[in-house]
Parts: C-alpha cells; sequence; structure tokens
C-alpha cells in the first residue's frame, strides 16, 4: 500500500536552500544585539519568524527533568493557543536554571514580539540556546526584538541571517527546502536548525523550526512531527549529553491552499515523508557539524527480536567512549563494538552475530574474518562510513548516526 501510494507524489529535497523564505506566507529576519556581552553587534543573535496570518503548530521538546524557562512557556502556549503567530528566538544565553526570573524573561520575550506583531502574548513561542545559569540581558533583546520585527523580510538574505542568528559553536548554518507534488497539487517545507555540542537522542541541543504553506490540523500535525522527530533528531548522537534546551516547532500557516487530513492518504504520507526528510537532512547537518568531529558513522543494528533491542544496543554502541576514540584512531577495534553491544544487555548470542565494516565482514556467526583487517582499517579512514551489527535474532533494525570522540572535542569544550 505504501509503495503504491510513493507512485503518486513526489518530494524534491534542496539540502543548501535559503529555508524559511522558500515558504510562502511567511517572513523572518536575524539581528544582532550582544546577548553574549562581548560588545560584538556584528554577530547575529537573535531571529523573528513570522506567520503572515496565523499557523497550526506543533511542538517536540527536551525530556530532560530539567528544562529551561522558554521550554516550559512553549508547552503552556501550544497549550492555550490553537494558532501560533511568531517564533523569537536568541542564542548566547539558554535561559536555563534561571528560577523565576529566568521564566519572567521569556514570556516577556513573547510579550514584546506580540505587542510588535499586534497578538497575544501566548500566540508567539520563544526559544533560547547558548549558556546555561546566566540571566537574560533584557534591555538588548528588546530592542533586538524591536529591531527584528523591523527588519522582517521574505528574502533569502532574511531567511540566512536568521538561520544564522541561532548558532552556537556551530560552524555553519543548517537548511533545507523540501518541495512535494501529490493529486495535482503542490506544497512547501523548508527547515532551520542549530546544534553541535550536547548532542543526545530525546533530543539534542538543538533548535529546528520548520515550516510550511500546507495546512495541517493541529492534532494530525503533532503525530507528523513526533514520526519525523524519532526518525531523525532522535536517532542521533554526539556526545551522550542531553540539553535542556532542545525544541522542534512545525507551523503551517496554508498559503498554498494545500489541506492535509486524514481523508486524503496519499497527500498525507507526501507531507510525513517531505517533514522526515527535512528532519533527516537537517539532522545529519547538526552530526555533520559535530564539535571537533572527524567522522560521522551510520550505525546500524539489524536482525533485532524488537526494536527496542535495536535502539538500545545503537545507543550503547554510538556513546561508548572507547568505541568513538579508537574511531578517531581510524582503529577498526572492533571488540569494543561488540563489547558496548554485549553490555546493552538485550540477550543477544554472540556466536550468531555478524558485523559489516560498509560490505566488508569483520565477524561471521562470531568468528572474526582476520583477513580482512586492512580493509575494515581502510574502511574506518574515511570520513563517513557505515558499520552494520547483525544479531540474527529477528527482522527488526534501527539506526544511529554518530561520530568519533576527538582531543579537539576535549579540549574546545573543557571550559566555557
Amino acid at each position: 500500500m505504501l509503495k503504491k501510494m510513493k507512485e503518486k507524489y513526489t518530494v524534491n529535497v534542496i539540502e543548501n536552500s535559503c529555508g524559511i523564505a522558500d515558504v510562502a506566507g511567511f517572513s523572518v529576519s536575524g539581528v544582532g544585539c550582544d546577548i553574549r556581552n562581548k560588545g560584538d553587534l556584528n554577530r547575529l543573535d537573535l531571529a523573528l519568524v513570522s506567520a503572515d496570518g496565523f499557523a497550526d503548530c506543533a511542538g517536540v521538546f527536551t525530556t530532560n527533568d530539567v528544562k529551561a524557562a522558554p521550554v516550559y512557556v512553549d508547552i503552556e502556549h501550544l497549550r492555550a493557543s490553537s494558532k501560533i503567530k511568531a517564533i523569537v528566538a536568541n542564542s548566547g544565553n539558554a535561559n536555563a536554571c534561571t528560577g523565576a526570573e529566568g521564566l519572567a524573561d521569556a514570556r516577556k520575550m513573547c510579550a514584546l514580539a506580540a505587542a510588535k506583531l499586534g497578538v497575544k502574548e501566548s500566540e508567539v513561542l520563544v526559544c533560547s540556546t547558548g549558556r546555561i545559569g546566566e540571566l537574560l540581558p533584557m534591555q538588548k533583546i528588546e530592542s533586538g526584538i524591536a529591531q527584528a520585527h523591523k527588519n522582517l523580510a521574505k528574502t533569502q538574505d532574511a531567511s540566512k541571517n536568521a538561520a544564522a542568528a541561532i548558532l552556537t559553536s556551530d560552524t555553519r548554518p543548517k537548511t533545507v527546502t523540501a518541495k512535494a507534488q501529490a493529486a495535482g497539487k503542490t506544497f512547501t517545507l523548508a527547515g532551520m536548525a542549530k546544534g553541535a555540542g550536547m548532542i543526545e537522542p530525546n533530543m539534542a541541543t538543538m533548535l529546528c523550526f520548520i515550516t510550511s504553506d500546507a495546512e495541517v490540523e493541529k492534532s494530525l500535525l503533532k503525530e507528523c512531527l513526533l514520526y519525523a522527530v524519532n526518525k531523525s533528531f532522535n536517532r542521533i548522537t554526539i556526545d551522550g549529553d542531553m540539553s535542556t534546551n532542545d525544541t522542534v516547532l512545525c507551523l503551517c500557516g496554508g498559503a498554498s491552499g494545500v489541506k492535509i487530513t486524514r481523508d486524503d492518504a496519499v497527500l498525507l504520507e507526501a507531507f510525513k515523508d517531505a517533514l522526515t526528510k527535512v528532519c533527516k537532512v537537517l539532522a545529519r547537518k547538526i552530526v555533520g557539524d559535530g564539535e571537533k568531529i572527524t567522522k560521522v558513522i551510520d550505525f546500524k543494528v539489524k536482525g533485532a527480536a524488537t526494536k527496542a533491542q535495536a535502539e538500545k544496543i545503537c545507543r550503547a554502541v554510538a556513546n561508548s567512549l572507547l568505541v568513538k576514540s579508537s574511531w578517531y584512531g581510524e582503529d577498526p577495534n572492533w571488540g569494543r563494538i561488540v563489547d558496548s553491544a554485549g553490555y546493552a544487555r538485550t540477550g543477544l548470542d554472540f556466536a550468531a552475530i555478524d558485523l559489516f565494516y560498509g560490505e566488508i565482514p569483520a565477524i561471521l556467526k562470531g568468528e572474526p574474518v582476520h583477513k580482512n583487517k586492512p580493509e575494515w582499517k581502510k574502511h574506518v579512514s574515511q570520513k563517513v562510513f557505515d558499520i552494520t551489527l547483525n544479531l540474527n535474532m529477528g527482522e527488526e533494525e534501527e539506526s544511529i548516526l554518530t561520530t568519533d570522540l576527538t582531543v579537539g572535542y576535549v579540549e574546545f569544550n573543557k571550559g566555557e
């Protein structure tokens, strides 16, 4: 059934797009207001995304017990308002672990943007990213919001500025656009994200804003976004650290006139596929820009008895410091991989497993294929490579996108 549906729609992904400006019905801006208190107004650090009218919105947030003030405010606003007008976001300061004053500041950011846009405070969402435990410089942010509102535009430059304004330790902006055609109808999605460190599934230390010119009812949009996030941002890890601020927001303004409903299976599948592709591209961009990494690894577990077993093993291997260090050293140390897979304690049988570096067998039914060692070494010397562990216990599989652990990462993160 799924194959038949896919024949009826197409999704074209543009990985290096300008971002949000590709979607009709939205304006964006990015400005500098020196939130980092370094006297640098040239570094963009405040972004504003605004719908021309109002948009249906869904959000997915960090599962950390310690959540930043903006996360609490956004959850509250999404419950209170059926439609959302805008997102205001800053980098350089996470507004996390800042108590009652931090919560008040997050609300004030919404109120300031709402006043400029002529809407209710609850119709604006807020995001912050950066250093934990410091209060926001609200006087600077107030002037920044005023300037961001003044600069709102639908241009490529405005879109690029917004994508740059949410970055922290990232080395480059992360944007993508997807154009879908189904049943003679066309709609577009575009996204921008930030993230480079404190990256661990559920989710990463990331912000991601996605817009679409399709119309999608709120509860259905939430289902689609959860699916897309679980297939993308919840399948990446750089350093195993979960953040306090992780947020993915999707706004659908409806400017295309295309309405996504449960009654039209083809349109719904096209939207879900396009949204998932947008999230997967942004997730890969986040991992590829990991702090001081030199390798990106797609680690797969196949032949698992359950998806839960496959996922648990994926995470154990991808977060093993010994495994990640060996990848940095370009050492195909399969012993560390099977060890970490074993301490996931899912009941695997070593005598049954196969392990492959790309297509090159390293273990077959628990027996090492030593003659292939030179080929394993060559495989892990690549900047991007894949490893597959087949448990031969069932039909389920999962994968995770991860990185090596470098000396540069330690040096970069030994102090702020």
